[in-house]
């Protein structure tokens, strides 16, 4: 007798092989059974509850590979905005921020720093054990494997400092990350174009990442803002991956440069190169001509060090407000041009200004759209978020439909209700977008290449051998969605809807999502990397 049997299925199992008809039988947590058929389940598929597919797509659990649910997960364990679209795992810890390692001295500005990206929660943990049982306290309905930040990395070691390691503090940073790594992260990211991660050069993530290497773990990089453009970015990856032979995830592949729009094949040429000379550099993309961030991200470097209450005595003093405007004046990252009417705010903790672009923002203060920039990152910190629309949809195809690409959304689990922001959609609707424009609609990928961008090969370049695919013996994590109308419904500048066509999600065998509804349920679990 089988716990749960999911019936009349179109299997998709997530390595890139044809549908096949047929039923899944779970039995504690795992698949267990595998019946290809196109008639009913015989007597030896009997279960205690049974999930008719009526020949809906069931496939592996969507595995995001770029989140930033760290502390959202904390704040709220049924991760809605996730669940609804069928991710049953979040790779956590990108972009350089990650809930873990804490040192406690620097407790603000880890709080400061951590803020730039998830939700603005103080931790109350010091290491990745210590955030696991918080999490299990809480209780969560998706699974979580975490990278650790090399930002957070960082401030543990040395604040929120513009200037090389000393050789203790280099020490103390890697002596945090292979704990970590014992601990079951299952690798590191940078965020070079956030501080304090931007602050670290070349020679000081290599040192770190000779320790993942070591390891077998990966390194995913949020790149520096390199010049002249992404393809010096795009160089530096692919050189740190030569020295170090660590397996590289480039995060995010995009173009945000205007005069750069459209020549994304460069970029793919350069990934095709360094994979033919045996660099194990693989990347990923979201499905949105559109990304977001902390609005603090675009301002001069040096006027964010020592963190944000810093950053506000710094612009109280005439001499140093008039230094950041007149850097700004050169563009940011390295001279992409402020295009004003470009950047939109999603988010603020007063819900003041949300869906105003800076450009709308300014005409209605009366002030200039530099100065209230530095106005709203003084009121506001690390913790007003902005949408940019600086990519374009042509570019967007390109990278999705690349060998080497797979989905991360770059999102948060959150709440649906969320009444004073409006974040960005890949937070609701990433891979119900890919399932539904994307293959669908635009036939830009075929299905089963599209759902192993989602399961199988995430799980592969991560490690996570227990799940990923449909198989006897693999963790029942799965998605039952209807091809015919799946897609995403959330908008920019709107208030977060859920997307359609997403029926059931199980995680671990237990039905987290049924009939489109979030059950009580909290069987999420926090895996552990093995070599």
């Amino acid at each position: 007798m089988y716990d749960i049997v999911i019936s009349n299925a179109t299997i998709v199992d997530g390595t890139g092989t044809a549908p096949r008809q047929g039923h899944v039988g779970i039995r504690n947590g795992v698949i267990s059974a595998f019946q290809e058929s196109n008639v009913a389940p015989t007597h030896e598929m009997a279960a205690h509850s049974t999930i008719n597919a009526n020949r809906k797509i069931l496939c592996p659990g969507f595995i995001d590979i770029h989140t930033h649910s760290d502390l959202t997960l904390i704040a709220d364990g049924r991760g809605e905005s996730k669940l609804r679209q069928g991710v049953t795992t979040e790779v956590v810890g990108n972009c350089s921020f990650s809930a873990f390692p804490i040192e406690p001295k620097h407790l603000d500005l880890h709080a400061d720093h951590l803020a730039r990206a998830t939700a603005a929660i103080r931790p109350w943990w010091t290491d990745l054990d210590g955030y696991t049982e918080a999490l299990y306290r809480e209780g969560i309905a998706l699974n979580v494997a975490s990278l650790v930040g090399h930002g957070t990395l960082r401030v543990a070691a040395m604040g929120v400092e513009q200037r090389q390691p000393t050789k203790s503090e280099l020490a103390r940073m890697i002596s945090d990350l292979q704990k970590s790594l014992e601990q079951g992260a299952f690798g590191m990211s940078t965020g070079l174009t956030h501080v304090p991660s931007s602050y670290g050069d070349f020679e000081e993530v290599v040192a770190l990442a000779e320790v993942l290497a070591t390891q077998g773990a990966i390194y995913a990089t949020h790149s520096r803002a390199a010049e002249p453009d992404e393809r010096a970015a795009v160089a530096e990856s692919i050189e740190l991956g030569r020295l170090t032979g660590v397996t590289v995830e480039f995060s995010h592949l995009a173009i945000n440069r205007p005069e750069r729009w459209g020549t994304g094949a460069e970029l793919l040429e350069m990934f095709d190169q360094a994979r033919g000379e045996g660099i194990e550099i693989f990347f990923d993309v979201y499905p949105y001509d559109a990304s977001s961030s902390s609005l603090t991200q675009y301002l001069p470097p040096w006027l964010q060090a020592g963190g944000t209450e810093a950053m506000r005595d710094r612009l109280a003093k005439s001499s140093q407000r008039a230094q950041a405007l007149s850097d700004m004046a050169e563009g940011w990252f390295n001279g992409i041009p402020w295009l004003w009417d470009k950047f939109q705010i999603s988010s603020t903790p007063d819900g003041r200004y949300v869906g105003e672009t800076l450009d709308l923002a300014a005409k209605n203060s009366g002030i200039a759209p530099d100065e209230l920039t530095l106005q709203l990152c003084e009121k506001y910190g690390n913790e007003i978020q902005v949408v940019l629309f600086y990519r374009t949809e042509a570019d967007v195809s390109t990278f999705l439909q690349h060998r080497l690409a797979v989905v991360g959304s770059d999102g948060n689990a959150i709440p649906l209700l969320q009444p004073n922001a409006r974040p960005h959609p890949r937070n609701f609707g990433t891979f119900p977008r890919v399932l539904g424009k994307y293959v669908r609609d635009q036939g830009v990928l075929e299905l089963t290449d599209a759902i192993r961008k989602m399961t199988y090969e995430p799980a592969r370049r991560l490690g996570i051998h227990d799940r990923g695919c449909i198989a006897i013996g693999k963790a029942a994590d799965l998605v039952l969605f209807d091809p015919e109308i799946v897609l995403d419904r959330a908008e920019f500048g709107k208030a977060p809807e859920k997307p359609d066509g997403i029926t059931h999600v199980l995680v671990n065998g237990t039905v987290v999502l049924k009939d489109g509804e979030i059950t009580e349920s909290r069987p999420g679990q926090v895996l552990q990397h093995s070599k």
